[in-house]
């Protein structure tokens, strides 16, 4: 049986054998990745496809890489030489199951134009545009969502602008989503919500595989740093970053200590022209809640972090806060929770699928900053840190079971293969 997958980016597995700087991004699907590696029996033929410079064809170990070319500074243009470049990928490789990672971006629409082949073609959900679009400057004062810094103007991205390209990948992604005959999901948000926009396709239920570095070690209170909480990231506004930096006074109260770590690259940096002449709206809405609150020691970001050094602040944070407007299932969560950090988080989307309320984890309402607080004042209590830990490592433990959720992917393969 021979798989194509097709994805939004060069996979951090394969960079990494390649010697060449790779995103954070994805780095869930080297999970399965190294594991079709390691199979010395299987019966599936793996190729990855993804943007790339060039259009190379090369192979690492069993799996056959594809590059293809497109304009990545401009996902919102769709030109049609996708088309012309994924058929040639198509027509050597020969695929009898085309796996579609990601559905927003021009190269999901132009493969299942060149491959014609809906009841061959699962599309693997992570989040949804459509749900992202309608929530996406929530929280957020309309000053600050009409305004245009001198990044903004030209980049042609203001937070208006932002939202409405989150529409138009919306109105790609349901033409996707509408043309597959196969869907997989992990949520009962992502499967109501796929299933408004094409009922008739079938709908596999799929946890996935994290990266290999969270399934050893676990987090100990006696070894984090006390008042320390690590965010995931806040560069832009769905993470929800602007509701955590409204609820820090609030905790600061009662723990003076508080310090606040957020991974990613800094969005208001002003220590230098260049960087004042880069902020945008959204970046300088952050910067003066940090400077209206005096926050300015108690926020600490952490830059770009491989998986290795997310673990590490994973383990030294005494609680991980998940403040964001709109999820799926957010791979941090799942990540934090498999090392047992305790986890706080917005109960929007498909997150009170992960986490049971008191049990793995604590939930409050979404954008409520004092129910923010309190959630994390809530976890620092040693009882509640201790049941919530436990809770969450057993939960993930099972959930993301790497030999269960293979073989899941494996009887999927199977019976979109059968024959008709």
């Amino acid at each position: 049986m021979r798989i194509l997958w097709l994805c939004n980016i060069m996979l951090p597995a394969i960079a990494e054998h390649l010697n060449r700087p790779f995103s954070n991004r994805e780095g869930w699907l080297t999970g399965i990745y190294n594991r079709f590696a390691e199979e010395k029996e299987s019966q599936v033929e793996l190729a990855v496809c993804f943007p790339f410079e060039a259009e190379p064809v090369f192979s690492i170990g069993k799996v056959k890489c594809y590059g293809f070319r497109e304009d990545l500074n401009r996902p919102e243009r769709y030109d049609e030489n996708l088309e012309r470049q994924l058929k040639r990928i198509l027509d050597d490789f020969r695929p009898d199951i085309v796996h579609i990672f990601g559905t927003e971006f021009p190269h999901a629409r132009a493969l299942t134009r060149a491959w014609d082949r809906p009841d061959k073609t699962l599309v693997g959900i992570q989040g949804l545009c459509c749900k992202i679009a309608e929530v996406y400057t929530q929280g957020i004062p309309k000053r600050v969502v009409d305004r245009v810094t001198f990044r903004d103007w030209l980049k042609r991205d203001s937070l208006r602008q932002q939202q409405a390209k989150f529409y138009l990948r919306a109105l790609r992604e349901t033409e996707v989503i509408t043309w597959a005959g196969h869907i997989t999901g992990r949520t009962g948000f992502d499967r109501e919500s796929t299933a408004k926009i094409n009922p008739d396709a079938k709908y596999y239920r799929m946890n996935e595989i994290m990266r290999e570095v969270f399934y050893s070690d676990r987090w100990e209170r006696e070894r984090c740093e006390p008042g320390s909480i690590f965010a995931g990231q806040g560069d832009y506004p769905i993470k929800g970053l602007h509701y955590m930096l409204q609820a820090l006074p609030m905790i600061l109260e009662k723990r003076p200590d508080t310090r606040l770590y957020v991974a990613g690259n800094s969005i208001f940096d002003y220590q230098s022209i260049k960087g004042r002449l880069k902020i945008s709206s959204y970046g300088k809405y952050l910067y003066g809640l940090i400077r209206e609150y005096r926050l300015e020691e108690k926020v600490i970001i952490l830059g770009k972090l491989d998986a290795a050094a997310m673990k590490a602040r994973f383990l030294r944070s005494s609680v991980f806060v998940c403040p964001s407007i709109i999820e799926n299932s957010p791979n941090t969560v799942a990540e934090a929770m498999l090392l047992g950090v305790p986890v706080v988080a917005a109960a929007v989307g498909g997150i009170p699928d992960m986490i049971t309320d008191g049990r793995e984890g604590i939930l409050y309402e979404p954008g409520d900053v004092k129910a923010l607080a309190a959630a994390v004042l809530k976890a620092w209590d040693e009882e509640v840190a201790g049941t919530v830990s436990e809770g969450a490592i057993a939960r993930a433990a099972a959930v993301h079971d790497r030999a269960t959720n293979y073989e899941r992917l494996m009887e999927i393969y199977h019976e979109i293969n059968l024959p008709i």
